[in-house]
């Protein structure tokens, strides 16, 4: 993960999720078939590290995880600013809600 995160984002440290998207945007998303939006890759070891720190089950983090890097997939992120971090956040918690139900 430490290489991955290295390779593509010149980041030199280990990371629990990275996303690789295949679009830069949702916008550009075929609208006439089915489609792959990108790979979404967890950190299995980080991910039972930040359940356990959480208080809650790996499955949870799993959720969680997967849910982000999904968002990323949709082309937000955080680190373009708070506005993007927060609807980032809302458009997590819409998700992971209805992942409850």
């Amino acid at each position: 993960m430490r290489e991955l995160n290295k390779t593509y984002r010149s980041v030199d440290n280990t990371t629990d999720v990275l996303s690789f998207p295949q679009y830069e945007s949702y916008r550009e998303f075929p609208t006439d078939r089915e489609f792959p939006i990108g790979d979404i890759v967890i950190n299995p070891h980080r991910a039972q590290e930040q359940a356990e720190d959480a208080g809650h089950s790996l499955k949870k983090e799993l959720r969680v995880l997967l849910v982000h890097g999904l968002v990323h997939l949709l082309g937000l992120d955080h680190e373009r600013g708070a506005y993007q971090a927060k609807k980032m956040r809302l458009m997590e918690k819409r998700l992971l809600k209805g992942l409850e139900k």
